[in-house]
């Protein structure tokens, strides 16, 4: 008896742009019923290769098998059809209809040929969140009124509503704490038992020895390892795949001394109803401070609030010993805060203008001559600010939407060096940045910290928080329960200490 062949083969797939080559005879094997993790720095084609998956790009050349039959997916609703789901990491969710329209969007319920609207459809997109072990989630609700993870739970709800046999997900945990992550694999788990495969995209290497069954890496648009087995692969081996070379996982050293000196920054007090309460820290020149908790800690609205950019309850924040305007961003930026927030693409950059326009856009004063912008000191000064930052490509003219996870990361850093900043607030620096560029960004901010700046870092990744800042405040339900440094913490000690009825101290 023949052997099944693969659900879905993709061979020798090539797709070029515009001055690029972004695949370049790509290899993909994929399995009824397994999940295969495809990894790859970005700018490594997974983008491309997924979107070609999902007749979103049609390739130049290459020969696309399922289920043993050579296919064309002409359009998403080509590849819909033969039940192939792609659920990307920006989610293409309708904000003002409700759950259940967004789940049905396209292939709404029908009675002899009549669309049936309200009762019908509310109650399949219940079971189907059943399904995913998310019944509180309402399908009458607004989209735009869920979270980020209710939202993907929705995306996936979607993708069940047609005759899926193969789900993409695009860096699905990326904004999930650790009790949603294991949520999120226990469906995984559920879909491949009932023979759904997965491709799953992700830069945190540690899930994919968790949830994967084999592994493909991408690099320079090309497939330099197909098919490998995901837990028996040596992380190193991994890693020097997909960049070329071998990538130590040491953050850089911390000075041997604590910081010394006066605090740039201090919070006394700092509440805001509803989010976090009483918030005291301090943060000296040179000293990178993390914060650590779950989502929903409040973690990203104490930096927010610190910025200016919600007002606080209660409390003070001070630079320098004098108080700032409460809820004002621009009395935050004279006084010398910088903010690189959690959500780069809709909350910093300006995506479609050049990489000088988005460095230069918070210091233009500096460029205005007689009501007019010195294009060239404007250019140079952002040159001279990308280069320190060892931003690629090294030409600040080209559009910030070009540049990869990483480097557009770096043009924000790069806007607040310029400025002179002198206390930077970063707001999950690494998110949708692969490996190789971790390293590099984590190099960038010790070196910041090394030259004087303060910084106050929020990460959903621990090891991220113990590994980079030098002291470390634990936050649980909007409260600091702990406060040490980084070098007496482990992984296990925060987990522990962010989880409710857990000791204080």
């Amino acid at each position: 008896m023949a052997p099944e062949p693969p659900l879905l083969s993709m061979s020798g797939i090539t797709k070029s742009f515009p001055g690029v080559r972004a695949l370049d005879g790509v290899d993909l094997e994929v399995q009824a019923g397994e999940v295969h993790c495809l990894l790859g720095q970005n700018g490594a084609g997974k983008s491309t290769l997924i979107k070609v998956l999902a007749g979103a790009h049609q390739p130049d050349t290459g020969t696309i098998r399922w289920r043993g039959e050579d296919v064309t997916l002409r359009s998403p609703i080509a590849a819909m059809r033969l039940g192939i789901a792609t659920i990307y990491q920006e989610l293409d969710l309708v904000e003002h209809l409700s759950v259940a329209e967004n789940v049905h969007l396209g292939h709404e319920p029908t009675t002899a040929g009549f669309v049936v609207r309200g009762r019908a459809a509310k109650a399949s997109t219940a079971q189907l969140l059943r399904r995913l072990g998310h019944s509180e989630i309402d399908p009458g609700r607004l989209v735009g009124e869920l979270s980020a993870a209710q939202q993907q739970i929705v995306s996936m709800a979607r993708a069940l509503s047609h005759d899926v046999r193969l789900i993409v997900m695009d860096e699905p945990s990326a904004a999930l704490d650790p009790d949603e992550v294991d949520n999120l694999f226990r469906i995984v788990a559920d879909l491949t038992a009932d023979g759904v495969a997965v491709v799953y995209i992700s830069h945190r290497l540690e899930e994919i020895r968790r949830i994967g069954d084999r592994v493909t890496v991408l690099k320079d648009g090309r497939a330099v390892a197909g098919g490998l087995p995901a837990k028996e692969t040596p992380t190193r081996e991994v890693v020097a795949l997909m960049t070329g070379r071998n990538v130590e996982y040491v953050f850089p050293d911390r000075p041997a001394a604590a910081p010394q000196g006066e605090p740039v920054l201090s919070v006394r007090g700092l509440s805001r109803q509803g989010e976090f309460a009483a918030l005291d820290l301090e943060v000296r020149p040179g000293e990178i401070v993390g914060l650590a908790g779950l989502v929903g800690s409040g973690r990203s609205e104490i930096l927010e609030t610190v910025y200016g950019a919600r007002r606080p309850t209660s409390g003070q924040v001070l630079v320098d010993g004098r108080p700032l305007r409460p809820g004002s961003v621009r009395a935050a930026v004279r006084a010398g805060l910088g903010l690189a927030p959690e959500e780069r693409k809709a909350q910093a950059l300006l995506m479609l203008e050049s990489v000088t326009r988005n460095v230069s856009v918070s210091s233009m004063s500096r460029f205005a001559r007689g009501g007019w912008i010195d294009r060239g000191a404007e250019l140079g000064a952002a040159r001279a600010a990308t280069r320190e930052l060892s931003l690629r490509p090294d030409n600040p003219s080209v559009p910030v939407r070009t540049l990869s996870g990483g480097n557009q990361q770096k043009a924000v850093l790069a806007r607040w060096l310029l400025r002179g900043c002198r206390v930077l607030l970063l707001d999950e620096p690494t998110r949708g940045v692969d490996v190789g560029a971790r390293a590099e960004l984590y190099a960038v901010i010790r070196r910041l910290a090394d030259e004087g700046l303060a910084v106050l870092l929020v990460s959903s990744e621990v090891p991220e928080v113990l590994g980079l800042a030098d002291r470390v405040l634990v936050l649980r339900e909007g409260r600091v329960v702990h406060e040490a440094p980084a070098r007496e913490l482990d992984e296990h000690r925060v987990l522990d200490l962010v989880m409710e009825g857990s000791p204080a101290s």
